[in-house]
């Protein structure tokens, strides 16, 4: 029959050790900024996305960026898309601005590289509430052309301006939904 073995000082020391250690680590990983979880709203499970308003004449601009909104909600958020009557939250979106302008020119003076910017404006209200989560205008202007979307485009290459629409939509509709993410 085995002999029982009796637990030494070096075992306890090297338990003790191994514990401080682990609880450590913890404590680094907490307090370095790290979360666990997703960084969602607490108690929003749904939102419902209406169709962006525009008072653009290009045309299904809107739908389109409404699309790109609903797509990245599903693919990237875990929050489920509800009609409005049952809808935590709703979505409202408006496209402010959209300008297309030449970058470069042939000597013949046709575009050969062009340019596409969409401003829009968004606002994330709890419908339960009232209260605004999240309001936020992505402008076109010298200085904030970077949070607008921005997408340049070659005729001459085969790129249309159907193609810069679907590329400039999907950037935009990203950093819309960027904006559902919980502050840290």
């Amino acid at each position: 029959m085995p002999t029982p073995v009796m637990p030494t000082t070096v075992n306890l020391m090297s338990l003790r050790t191994l514990q401080l250690l682990v609880g450590l680590m913890m404590t680094c990983i907490v307090g370095c900024g790290y979360m666990i979880g997703s960084p969602v709203v607490q108690g929003v499970r749904t939102v419902h996305v209406p169709v962006f308003k525009t008072e653009s004449f290009r045309r299904n601009l809107d739908y389109l960026l409404t699309e790109a909104v609903q797509r990245e909600i599903k693919t990237r958020t875990p929050y489920r898309l509800s009609d409005e009557e049952t809808a935590d939250t709703i979505l409202r979106g408006r496209i402010v601005e959209i300008r297309k302008s030449v970058l470069s020119e042939t000597r013949f003076d046709d575009p050969r590289e062009l340019q596409l910017l969409v401003g829009a404006e968004v606002t994330w209200l709890d419908r339960r509430t009232g209260q605004i989560l999240q309001q936020h205008v992505f402008p076109i202007g010298p200085e904030l052309t970077q949070h607008a979307s921005q997408v340049s485009f070659t005729p001459e290459a085969g790129h249309s301006l159907a193609t810069a629409q679907q590329d400039s939509v999907k950037r935009l509709a990203s950093e819309i939904v960027d904006l559902m993410e919980s502050p840290w």
